[in-house]
């Protein structure tokens, strides 16, 4: 997995400003002639051009219909909506609430069938206890400066975590070792959640592999954490922004990513060994 995991976002915000771009020359225009005609400040265009800045709806409507093929609009705002999910500002998602946040996924976890997640930071969601995902949230609230409502966030996450238990699903969760000693919480909560994660481990369609701090990583390296989601999408999370990659050759390297690290983890008795040593250090 070459170079950002915001790239793929980039490059669909540099098509959709090339279309625009094509629209405009096909019309005879310039940026500064769209701008002057649509009303607006010529470092407008400018910025929609170099695709520094994501056009709204009312922008693309203005800029067809200075170019003479308003029949084009909708096909445009389409795409636009498309980049606009491909690169989601986490401050913007929040800012109704991380309960309202972890609502929106539902419509997604329902119609997927298969769930593959690699965490390289936290326990993955469908894991958490609901005192480990309350700690969470009350930590990003903090950082982010959101409203404090992490005691129903967790109780939404966990919630929806009950796919889990339904018939024609499977989940595939490798988690690095490190991460079962990050003190996300206190002492109390992360045993419970340590003990929790060996008891899901019994569930016949969850498969559980820890990646040893030891594992030779010269083939693959860690990562940042990414759920796919069958095979049509993946999510990645930064600390900014969570990037959904829906090209299919840029899944397929999400795809070659998970296996080669599942290669690296150990299943059933060894993945519990591990967990038991780290719940050891906090119980």
């Amino acid at each position: 997995m070459a170079g950002s995991p915001s790239s793929s976002a980039q490059q669909a915000r540099d098509a959709l400003a090339a279309r625009l771009k094509e629209v405009m020359f096909r019309a005879g225009l310039d940026g500064v002639k769209v701008a002057a005609a649509a009303g607006w400040h010529p470092s407008k265009s400018s910025r929609i051009l170099t695709a520094t800045t994501l056009p709204g709806v009312a922008d693309i409507e203005a800029w067809c219909r200075v170019c003479g093929v308003p029949e084009q609009a909708d096909d445009l705002v389409a795409t636009m909506f498309a980049v606009d999910e491909m690169y989601a500002q986490w401050r913007r998602r929040e800012r109704g609430g991380l309960t309202r946040l972890q609502d929106s996924y539902r419509p997604l976890y329902e119609r997927t069938k298969t769930f593959r997640t690699y965490s390289s930071d936290v326990v993955p969601g469908f894991l958490q206890t609901h005192a480990y995902a309350k700690a969470l949230f009350a930590t990003i609230s903090r950082f982010r400066g959101v409203p404090d409502d992490s005691e129903q966030a967790a109780t939404a996450r966990v919630e929806r975590s009950g796919i889990m238990r339904r018939p024609g699903r499977t989940f595939a969760f490798l988690v690095e070792e490190a991460v079962l000693y990050y003190r996300s919480a206190d002492a109390a909560t992360m045993a419970g959640q340590l003990d929790h994660l060996r008891a899901v481990m019994a569930y016949p369609q969850v498969s559980i592999g820890i990646v040893p701090l030891a594992a030779d990583r010269r083939d693959i390296w860690a990562m940042e954490t990414f759920t796919l989601f069958d095979g049509t999408r993946a999510s990645s999370e930064l600390l900014a922004a969570e990037v959904n990659v829906i090209v299919p050759s840029e899944i397929d390297d999400y795809v070659k990513a998970f296996a080669a690290l599942s290669t690296l983890a150990v299943y059933g008795t060894e993945a519990r060994v591990l967990i038991g040593r780290a719940y050891e250090s906090f119980a």
